[in-house]
């Protein structure tokens, strides 16, 4: 018999094989965006498993699930970070004092955590749950109340059940990292920028044309099998990756603080009051101590942070107690609002029950802000990259779910890469991350979609709409099952 056929073709399927190959590598350097510096380096990558971009909570969280889990706990991972994480090891406040960027997280959330080891970890002192959400619209003063009762032990009162734990994110980026320290097996280099990422090239040993390769600014090289942002609203992933990402600036800055509260201040109850120039949020700290988030103009958030210390206190509490037309009047004084609202008050009649404790005290160098935005990106994978947190979506805070969105990215990408280990799947390829992004999109867009119809619709002051709001949140309030169903989905216990 004559081989000649066969081994014709043989020699046609290889050149096949190698044209297709190299044409889907050419459409992916195609679709790529080069984020990479003028200068580069010969030097030969390192080979990881996972690199994550990116040391917040959503990294953090993302590597210590990897070493923590059975199935990905042999992989070799590393983590960039621009910012010296020994701050973040050592992080440590007194007693009485609390960072000013604080989170409500989810009991999803915090079950999460607790499964990956990184739960027990965190200063527990510092952690306040809360049971009992207070909304009200500041306008017409209609409102609802959250609450989550377990059943009854036949005494006829139920135990309450927690909607949230509030948590400075500084002590929860501490544990983890403590955790992650713990496992080991994790290559940190932190203080280090990313001067660039690139397609890999092909080697006597290794085809990496298809691989992600990062560059840092020490010249070090790391090649990725799966490169993970977890770099924030500027992803130079998602840029390296060329994922868009759709949105808009809100026009608004949200204000937070340290509050010290009276002695009446109640431990358990959030409380939120929509204005037409946005939500103002007080949310419970241990101790006598509450965290502020005001939602409103960057004008408004500019004399916020002008105002003295008396003054700043008097606008937030008139801010849960008085009309919209005397918050108004009251911003536009340049100081005295602490006699204003003694005086405004004696005419204003309000339901104590369901306003926060007065604020007696606000922490010294804790009033900030931040720029609002809604972010959302068109994909949350690519070949070879995924994005998790705010590298992938930016969320109003007035639900406090930013974090929590993050939290849920990271859970389902660890199931996603956990399949593909113990399936003999390629974890990068994107045939394999397809599950996450079913997973995850759809779920993060209605949220995202909720948030914003919330803000806009509670920015108007005025019109037929202001009554249908009013209408439909009483209605709600009327209703347990359906507060039962947005109480779940707060929750991280929906979709």
């Amino acid at each position: 018999m004559n081989p000649t056929p066969s081994i014709s073709r043989a020699l046609r399927a290889r050149q096949l094989n190698n044209y297709i190959c190299n044409s889907c590598t050419q459409q992916i350097r195609r679709q790529r965006r080069s984020y990479a510096s003028t200068s580069s380096t010969l030097k030969s990558p390192e080979i990881y498993d996972v690199v994550c971009v990116g040391g917040g909570p959503a990294g953090l969280s993302l590597l210590a699930a990897l070493r923590s889990s059975a199935a990905t706990g042999g992989l070799k991972v590393a983590l960039i970070e621009s910012q010296d994480l020994s701050r973040t090891r050592t992080w440590d406040l007194p007693e009485g004092q609390f960072s000013n960027r604080c989170s409500s997280l989810t009991p999803a959330s915090v079950k999460f955590l607790e499964g990956i080891g990184a739960w027990q970890k965190l200063r527990k002192e510092r952690v306040q749950e809360y049971e009992e959400m207070q909304v009200w619209d500041g306008v017409t003063g209609a409102r609802i109340g959250f609450e989550w009762m377990e059943p009854s032990n036949g005494t006829g009162e139920g135990k309450g059940r927690t909607i949230a734990y509030m948590n400075e994110n500084a002590n929860l980026t501490r544990g983890l990292l403590e955790r992650i320290d713990e496992l080991g097996g994790v290559d940190i280099f932190d203080g280090q920028k990313v001067e660039g990422i690139k397609l890999g090239e092909e080697s006597e040993d290794l085809d990496l044309r298809s691989w992600p390769v990062v560059e840092l600014a020490n010249g070090r090289r790391m090649a990725a099998r799966l490169l993970v942002g977890a770099d924030g609203q500027n992803s130079p992933v998602r840029t390296f990756a060329g994922i868009d990402s759709q949105g808009w600036d809100y026009n608004r800055h949200g204000v937070v603080a340290t509050l010290l509260l009276d002695g009446q201040a109640n431990r358990t109850t959030a409380y939120q009051r929509f204005l037409p120039t946005g939500p103002v949020a007080m949310l419970p700290m241990p101790g006598e101590y509450a965290t502020l988030v005001w939602s409103t103009t960057p004008e408004l958030a500019a004399k916020l942070k002008s105002l003295s210390p008396i003054d700043f206190m008097a606008l937030v509490n008139a801010a849960f107690r008085l009309s919209t037309t005397d918050l108004a009047y009251m911003h536009t004084m340049e100081a005295g609002q602490v006699d204003e609202l003694i005086w405004r008050e004696k005419h204003t009649p309000f339901d104590v029950q369901h306003v926060p404790a007065r604020v007696i005290g606000v922490q010294e160098g804790s009033v900030a802000s931040f720029p609002l935005k809604f972010r959302h990106a068109d994909t949350y994978i690519g070949e070879r990259v995924a994005l998790v947190g705010d590298a992938a979506h930016t969320i109003h805070p007035l639900a406090g779910q930013g974090l929590n969105q993050g939290q849920g990215d990271v859970e389902s990408l660890i199931r996603n890469i956990e399949y593909s280990v113990t399936h003999g799947m390629d974890i990068g390829a994107r045939m394999s991350l397809e599950a996450y992004v079913a997973d995850r999109y759809t779920k993060n867009h209605i949220l995202l979609g909720v948030c914003d119809k919330f803000h806009k619709l509670y920015s108007v002051e005025s019109g037929p709409v202001v009554g249908l709001r009013s209408l439909g949140l009483r209605a709600v309030d009327a209703m347990t099952p359906v507060k039962q169903f947005f109480m779940r989905q707060a929750a991280g216990q929906g979709m």
